[in-house]
């Protein structure tokens, strides 16, 4: 036995904003009769939608009885308040009552009008979430990530522009535009990797699904630190990665969200290759620094002079970094904070000649920074201060 209530589809307004719309974010504005089918199945009744077959579900916690909207994303089903909506249109007309109920899940639907999301199932719960409770991010995991990306998306698509702006400066606490704050973000992942014996890119989420994220809700400013994220990993880790390294992706994965679109591909490897220069060159520049250095350091103390050849610590750095390629072969911020930090036996007895070349070093990652957004074309400018 099946029943056929008649229902209302409202889209939300298109509304207007500040921020322009990705061509990728479907349209909001598609509406189409609802049609639901209510088919007993022993005492009880089901909800199935007569296009798919498929049985719809009423969401567990957003289903209120008192709620004055169905919202339908996949083959689950919202109840809730019209007013919690952002933009959300009223039916024109009364909703008819079918003569005969088959039970209370007909009732619980009848009077309702249905907004039909082409979105999925999981990003609506989020956002929606979000709307009444107001949003509860966490520490920019992957788990948050997967609930932050939704709520982006979803608060950039209906145009709620100020969860748009919460959430988009939670997800710069991990992709920032600072050195500062790409400081902060590395302490993190280098702490979860202590803590866990596990790369420290494992903590969080593919810069490539955070670079396609950025693409789709026009938020350029997580480029850069995504970009250079993504740098640090050799070629094949990035396109045939293991299933135990950082960038893999399961077959289960959003799959629009774990390929790169053919010209970042391109912005990838001419930004990857820049930085790779940029360190033989950080190291040569390190040998002939030397003679400032020295000069530097005559003048803050009484010392003997420091020595001024630095070949020792300048083959150090060859060797590791550009021979051996060890950690941090593709990563010139961390080479350059190394660097400032390498000590020779000579330098123990000089302080302020140490202290010369962490500085030296702490300008050289300040006018990195400052190029990353050059290397990978990205068009958003970065900053040294604070996050």
């Amino acid at each position: 036995m099946s029943l056929q209530p008649l229902s209302l589809a409202i889209p939300f307004a298109s509304g207007s904003g500040s921020h322009p719309r990705s061509p990728s974010l479907k349209s909001p504005m598609q509406t189409k009769q609802a049609n639901f089918r209510y088919v007993r199945s022993g005492t009880s009744t089901v909800i199935v939608d007569p296009d798919t077959g498929h049985e719809l579900q009423r969401h567990s916690d957003l289903w209120f009885k008192d709620g004055s909207v169905i919202c339908q994303a996949e083959c689950t089903l919202f109840r809730v308040h019209i007013s919690q909506l952002p933009h959300a249109a009223r039916a024109q007309s009364p909703v008819s009552t079918p003569s005969t109920k088959p039970a209370a899940v007909l009732e619980e639907c009848e009077n309702c009008p249905v907004v039909f999301l082409h979105d999925g199932a999981d990003d609506v719960a989020h956002f929606l979430v979000a709307l009444y409770d107001g949003p509860n991010f966490g520490n920019n995991d992957h788990e948050d990530f997967r609930i932050v990306s939704g709520i982006l998306r979803l608060s950039t698509k209906y145009i709620v522009d100020s969860l748009r702006a919460k959430a988009l400066a939670h997800l710069c606490i991990a992709w920032p535009s600072t050195l500062k704050g790409w400081d902060a973000r590395e302490d993190v992942s280098r702490t979860f990797e202590m803590e866990t014996s596990a790369s420290g890119g494992h903590f969080y989420p593919s810069p490539v699904a955070v670079i396609n994220l950025s693409r789709e809700v026009s938020a350029p400013s997580l480029l850069p630190a995504a970009f250079y994220d993504l740098c640090r990993y050799s070629y094949a880790q990035i396109y045939e990665p293991a299933d135990d390294e950082p960038l893999f992706q399961s077959p289960t994965s959003h799959a629009a969200y774990s390929v790169l679109s053919p010209l970042d591909m391109q912005r990838l490897a001419l930004g990857k290759e820049a930085a790779q220069h940029n360190i033989t060159a950080l190291i040569q520049t390190m040998g002939h620094a030397q003679t400032h250095i020295a000069t530097h350091s005559r003048t803050r103390t009484s010392a003997r002079a420091p020595p001024a050849d630095f070949s020792e610590l300048v083959d150090l750095a060859t060797q590791h970094y550009l021979f051996d390629r060890e950690r941090g072969h593709c990563d010139p911020l961390y080479v350059s904070e190394e660097l400032g930090q390498l000590k020779s036996a000579e330098f123990s007895e000089c302080k302020a000649c140490a202290k010369s070349l962490e500085m030296w070093a702490a300008r050289e990652r300040e006018k990195m920074w400052k190029m990353i957004p050059i290397w990978f074309r990205t068009g958003v400018a970065t900053r040294g201060g604070e996050p």
